[in-house]
């Protein structure tokens, strides 16, 4: 009976861990994205803040993206404060697209209209958009 319970324990305290991913599992490190365009909505959820853009493509059409982040924690360590990223701040961010294809990426880093930029990568391998000349 001891023993059945101490596996129950041990599956419960595991199971959190199997529910967080790591970047590998969801996202492509060779499909870099550099998305330029607007925070429609930010998420300051655990385990992973959310920004929400949308980026106007070369014919027009708006997309939306969803950008995954740093915990809350991490991003208010990084710079970042409920008011950094209201709606309608224009921003470009670099990271990695989903596996899946769809409109999904892990951020590396964003850059604000003034050139000011901040890492907000939680999970990723590095910052894509380090090896770019940043904006004057």
């Amino acid at each position: 009976m001891r023993t059945k319970l101490s596996i129950a324990g041990l599956l419960l305290a595991v199971g959190p861990i199997w529910a967080h991913h790591a970047f590998q599992a969801e996202y492509d490190d060779k499909k870099p994205v550099h998305l330029v365009g607007k925070v429609t909505q930010m998420e300051w959820i655990n385990p992973h803040s959310w920004i929400h853009i949308d980026v106007t493509g070369a014919d027009g059409k708006v997309t939306n993206w969803m950008v995954e982040c740093g915990s809350p924690n991490i991003m208010l360590r990084r710079g970042f404060t409920k008011h950094s990223l209201e709606v309608g701040t224009e921003l470009i961010i670099d990271g990695y697209q989903a596996k899946s294809g769809e409109n999904k990426a892990n951020g590396g880093s964003v850059t604000f209209k003034d050139g000011h930029r901040l890492f907000v990568g939680g999970s990723n391998p590095d910052d894509p958009g380090s090896q770019k000349e940043q904006p004057k």
